[in-house]
């Protein structure tokens, strides 16, 4: 199966594509909260997300991305699960 990896910390992130995915499934999906580098945030930074705040953080440190990001013609997974993968593939 052809594909292309993109790794957002070596080769940044695309502030269209990220907006794109969130307003496919909601910036909730994309922002990993759950990783070390959401957590450091000052708090103020924290607070109040919406969905333009969510996109420049995580243009800003593409690691609060949720990865994997998987794209195949209209079906866009973000995060691992098997089943998912499974039924894709």
């Amino acid at each position: 199966m052809a594909y292309r990896f993109h790794d957002y910390k070596k080769d940044g992130a695309n502030g269209a594509l990220l907006r794109r995915w969130i307003d496919r499934l909601g910036w909730e999906k994309m922002l990993n909260r759950a990783g070390t580098t959401f957590r450091k945030l000052p708090d103020p930074d924290k607070s109040g997300i919406d969905a333009d705040k969510a996109a420049s953080l995580m243009e800003e440190q593409p690691s609060m991305i949720r990865r994997p990001v998987l794209e195949a013609g209209d079906r866009l997974i973000v995060g691992f699960d098997p089943r998912e993968y499974q039924s894709l593939l």
